[in-house]
Parts: structure tokens; sequence; C-alpha cells
């Protein structure tokens, strides 16, 4: 299984840990990423461009507003364009994959997964991943209680930073920056458990050929290459190269792959759109940011709406 993709697609939750716990430098690491001045997020420019993808929710003569995420990102892609503004100022509650906000969620995400025992790694496989986290700069000490899948997911983040992409700069923290700033309300549209259940494998030896797999694909430049295509198809906007990543990004190879494809995602598409549909329901004023690749292929969240009653519109980019 390709690690840009579980990365990419499932360490929203994961990733936050390192928006908090920082990196090691050495000589040889990445230079720190500076974020944007606070007074460009306070009043963004006008010549801020859109980024990603927007859509307009309708049902019940009530619009929301649903934003395709990315879980790392540039200093400058936290400044959000016109449209991702008027969403936010036509909205009163942020919806997240996870209520980042929520201090409980974070100490949760940091916690054994209910369900998903310890994962022992053997000493090769530890050897391999130690010497990764040498390579990337990364002190894997403050995730020691992270099961080993969500481990190199770390290692992942890490490695984009040489891209210059972090996940400090990812789309969720943008826009939980933009919330405040406004005064919405947080929602989550899953619990940290059922998130994390999703995204490790409760087989033993499934979850470590898991990392033995992922651990490949990072020893491999080709990962940094995959993780640059998949943020910038998201930056443009390019909704065709992120809805045929499975044809570029050589993560589907077995039977496996695929269950776990839709273990991932599209398993966790109906659960999320029912969370919408009831917070919606209730009169909440909602943007809603997901990432970008539940919004692709079969049962995607998009259909698991419209099969709700919502009339999905792209907004952006303006499709031709």
């Amino acid at each position: 299984m390709n690690l840009v993709r579980h990365c990419l697609r499932r360490c929203g939750a994961a990733l936050f840990a390192l928006w908090l716990a920082g990196a090691a430098q050495a000589q040889d690491c990445p230079p720190p990423l500076s974020a944007p001045n606070p007074a460009l997020l306070a009043q963004p420019p006008a010549g801020a461009p859109d980024r990603g993808l927007l859509w307009q929710l309708e049902k019940d003569g009530r619009s929301a507003w649903l934003f395709a995420s990315i879980h790392l990102g540039r200093p400058e892609w936290l400044i959000p364009g016109p449209r991702l503004q008027a969403a936010l100022d036509a909205s009163d509650t942020l919806a997240l994959e996870l209520d980042l906000s929520n201090v409980y969620v974070l100490q949760a995400l940091m916690s054994p997964v209910p369900g998903r025992p310890s994962l022992p790694l053997p000493p090769d496989l530890k050897a391999r991943m130690q010497a990764l986290a040498r390579s990337s700069c990364t002190d894997l000490t403050p995730y020691a209680t992270l099961h080993p899948v969500l481990q190199v997911g770390q290692l992942l983040a890490q490695s984009a930073r040489r891209d210059g992409l972090g996940a400090e700069f990812g789309q969720e923290m943008g826009l939980m920056i933009q919330a405040r700033l406004r005064g919405l309300e947080f929602a989550g549209l899953e619990t940290p458990t059922l998130q994390l259940q999703a995204l490790i494998p409760a087989d033993r030896q499934e979850a470590l050929e898991e990392v033995r797999e992922s651990l490949r694909q990072l020893e491999s430049p080709e990962v940094r290459l995959q993780t640059r295509r998949l943020a910038e198809a998201w930056a443009q906007g390019d909704l065709r190269t992120l809805e045929t990543y499975e044809q570029w990004c050589d993560c589907v190879h077995s039977a496996a792959d695929r269950a776990a494809l839709k273990r991932t995602i599209a398993d966790r598409n109906p659960g999320m759109a029912e969370r919408i549909a009831r917070l919606h329901g209730k009169g909440r004023r909602l943007l809603v940011a997901v990432g970008a690749l539940h919004m692709t292929g079969e049962g995607s969240l998009l259909e698991a709406l419209q099969a709700r009653g919502f009339r999905v519109t792209q907004r952006w980019p303006e499709p031709r």
C-alpha cells in the first residue's frame, strides 16, 4: 500500500501531532518553513488566489459549503482566496473530519486505539524506521505511543518538508485560524476512535505488512515526487488528476490494497455524509472540509451527500 496515499488521505489526525511537537533540526535538515504574516491571515489580500476545490450544498432551501482539503501544505496556502473567504463569511460552523479544537480529541489521537493491539516491530523494521527518521530529521520520541502505521506517516510528513510542504500548513490548520478569527463554532464528522480504527488494520499481520511496504515506499525517491504531484494537483484544483490518482500512484497492486482503500476512504463517506446532514438539519450554516480524495471514485462523499437529498454544485474551479 502506497505511503503517500495513506498519509495524505488518512493522516489528518496523526499529522496534527507533528504540528504540536515540531521536528529535530540538524545541519542537513530542511530549513524551517516560515508562516505568513499574521496580518495576512486576519485581512487576506485581495489578490490571494483560490486553491483546492469547493462545492455548494443545497437542501431544504439552505446552503452549505464543502471544501476539499489537503493535510500538507505550503505557508502561502494558509491564505484563503475570495471564494473560500466568502464561504467562511457565510458560515457559522466549521466541520472537519475531527474537531481538532477539542483537547479530548487531541488526547485520543495520541492514545492507544481500542481494538487495535500494539504492534512491536521486528528488529529489521525498527532499524529501517530509525534510519529513515535520522535521514528525515524526525524525532519519533513524541510519537512513541502511536501505532507504527501512524508513526510511518510522521516520516512522510517530515520528508515532504524538503519540498516546502508541512503539516502545520495543511488546510485544517488554516481553516481553524480563519474560523477563530470569525468566531465560528467547530464540529467533527467522526470520532477519533472510529477514524483510527478505519485507518489501522485490525489484523496484526496485515498491519505489519503495511508498515513494511510503507517503509519500502519511503525509501524510494518516488514518494516525494508523488507527494508533490498530489499536492500541486490539489492547489490547482485539478480534479481529473485527483480522480485518476490510482492510475499513477503505483499504490494498488492486490486485493488487500483495494480492501484497504475501501476501508479508509469509501467506507467512511456514508458516516460523514450522515453527520453533515444532521448538522445541516439543525440549522447550522456549515463550511465542511474533508480530504480531497474523499471526493473521488465510486462511493465518494459527493455521491453520499446526493443520496441524502443534497444538490451538489461545484463552485471552484468552475466546471468548463
